[in-house]
């Protein structure tokens, strides 16, 4: 069993202070990423940890780490291969990819190499069709991969190499990753500076531009403010609203005739439950039709006293004799025997 060492549960403590305290269990997802990114995958000691720092239970915390894939459950390589076998990419050649990886490093689906470098995984979808067949490393993108092409990029990460994806930041390890999507900066030099958008990304963008296509008063270069000033200016509005509250607010104008003789009653939020439910089941003239122009639905009256409540539940026991023999409520003996006397009559 791994112990996590202070800096690990100074980071847990920086995650959790990042929401509301009454809002604590919200920091589960970035602990889990924390946890995996210190052992390569969601232990059975990451869970207890996770669920000490948050007060949960193992059941809690397991239940999420085991909905949602990027949370791995079993120790994983430091190059998580996964490639695109749904119908776009496997009519594309996405499933020769797969086979021809998984025959190069003799694994199959969710199994890590003996070196421990690299685990291949089929991927129901990475969400990007135009691109495909796509494989991504550690949720980096390959665009428009072969298998001789995706042989290289495996053999290259296993010799030590990081070969740069088609789009986004230069690789890293899926230990890496996670700390990184625990929501901790990557230090090392020039983590996101690398990469770019691809053609098909930037093709709606350039045919907006080519035909004059903007946001209505849309500035690209307003400055986005911080939280601070975002508050403050907040602060200062309601401050500007507040004497316009003090002011005698304005009478409503009356309602325009509709022709409608429903009373003005209270409206349908005001009815108990059992009423809703029972104008439901048997709508009668006085119950409104709800969208009717200027139409409120009657209230009801006085709910029953606890006495009438007992009179009508008694009433509707004696009316309804439990069944006896495992046999539903009415199913008497007697109606079985005359039904089945009439049949044999009828031969």
């Amino acid at each position: 069993m791994t112990v996590f060492n202070e800096t690990t549960r100074e980071r847990a403590r920086e995650i959790v202070a990042r929401y509301p305290a009454d809002r604590s269990r919200s920091a589960l997802l970035p602990l889990l990423h924390l946890v995996q990114s210190e052992e390569g995958y969601v232990s059975p000691a990451g869970v207890e940890f996770c669920a000490e720092v948050l007060g949960l239970n193992k059941a809690q915390v397991g239940a999420v780490a085991t909905f949602y894939t990027m949370y791995k459950r079993k120790p994983t390589g430091d190059y998580l291969v996964s490639v695109c076998t749904n119908t776009m990419c496997d009519v594309l050649g996405g499933q020769a990819v797969y086979d021809t990886l998984a025959e190069h490093l003799g694994v199959g689906h969710d199994e890590t190499t003996a070196d421990g470098k690299i685990t291949l995984e089929h991927a129901e979808c990475l969400a990007a069709c135009d691109y495909g067949p796509v494989m991504t490393v550690n949720y980096d993108f390959f665009d428009g991969v072969d298998p001789q092409t995706a042989l290289g990029v495996v053999e290259e990460l296993r010799s030590g190499g990081r070969p740069m994806p088609t789009r986004g930041a230069r690789l890293c390890t899926l230990k890496e990753m996670a700390v990184q999507l625990a929501g901790f900066a990557d230090p090392r030099e020039g983590a996101v500076a690398d990469g770019g958008p691809g053609e098909p990304t930037l093709r709606g963008l350039r045919l907006a531009e080519q035909h004059g296509i903007a946001v209505p008063g849309y500035d690209p270069n307003t400055p986005i403010r911080s939280k601070a000033e975002a508050d403050k200016a907040a602060e200062k509005a309601k401050a500007a609203s507040a004497p316009a509250a003090k002011a005698e607010p304005a009478k409503p104008e009356p309602a325009a005739a509709t022709g409608s003789t429903a009373p003005d009653v209270r409206a349908p939020d005001a009815k108990s439950p059992q009423v809703r439910t029972a104008e439901t089941r048997q709508p009668d003239a006085r119950t409104a039709v709800p969208d009717a122009p200027g139409t409120k639905v009657p209230a009801d009256g006085a709910p029953p006293s606890p006495r009438d409540a007992q009179k009508a539940e008694a009433a509707g026991a004696a009316a309804n004799p439990p069944a006896g023999d495992g046999k539903p409520a009415g199913d008497e003996a007697g109606a079985q025997e005359r039904n089945l006397k009439e049949a044999e009559a009828q031969k």
